[in-house]
């Protein structure tokens, strides 16, 4: 696909990325679910929601997390040290977009376990998405409900890119959204620029730009970098 010439990475203010498969190369319930020992039977309600097969997201995610009850957060921080790796070129662009003076948000249908922890370590801006419940150390199979609501999912990312935007003083049409999956197809839309990552066939063809092969710097060569 050539670069766009009329756009570049510094007419917009905002980026958004989801979190699993997009950012980092892994499905997070799915890695604690394997080690849980619940693997093939959460991964195909996962696969399942992000081909857009299972469209009530909030039921998908709540059917998986009360699988993962009683599984130790010992578990979650050995997917963090051992599985979870940042996809080709996350650092490089996201290097970039800050220093065009975007502001970069994570807005994810994962767990707070790893987006604060990513939040932290990438330094970015502000982040989105579900936290689990935890009782002596251990996940209760429920997850908690938070100022702005119950569950994270496709609706509820889109509401904060919108609410970034109101608190930037910026159109929406400033914002870059990137995902893969279904959930992230609201945010995609209320977005100025939609990219796919490696993303479902749903995903890609509703979106703008698709990166269907290489790293997310890839969206690099596909703008204009600078004035």
């Amino acid at each position: 696909m050539p670069p766009l010439p009329s756009l570049r990475l510094s007419d917009f203010k905002l980026i958004a990325f989801d979190m699993d498969s997009t950012l980092i190369d892994i499905e997070t319930i799915d890695e604690i679910a394997d080690i849980a020992g619940f693997g093939p039977e959460v991964a195909a309600i996962t696969e399942a929601t992000m081909r857009g097969e299972i469209t009530d997201y909030k039921d998908s995610l709540r059917r998986r997390v009360a699988l993962l009850r009683g599984v130790p957060l010992s578990a979650l921080q050995a997917v963090y040290d051992q599985r979870l790796h940042l996809n080709p070129g996350a650092e490089t662009l996201i290097d970039a977009c800050k220093k065009a003076g975007l502001r970069v948000v994570l807005l994810s249908g994962g767990f707070t376990f790893f987006t604060d922890r990513l939040r932290e370590r990438l330094q970015l801006d502000d982040s989105r998405s579900n936290m689990l419940e935890i009782e002596s150390g251990r996940l209760t199979g429920r997850m908690l409900r938070q100022p702005w609501g119950d569950i994270c999912d496709g609706e509820a990312k889109k509401d904060k890119l919108l609410e970034c935007c109101r608190a930037m003083d910026i159109s929406p049409a400033q914002a870059i959204a990137v995902g893969d999956g279904a959930n992230d197809l609201p945010m995609m839309r209320a977005a100025g620029l939609s990219v796919a990552y490696h993303a479902k066939p749903k995903v890609r063809e509703a979106a703008m730009l698709a990166i269907d092969e290489g790293g997310l710097d890839r969206l690099l060569g596909l703008l204009h970098e600078g004035d």
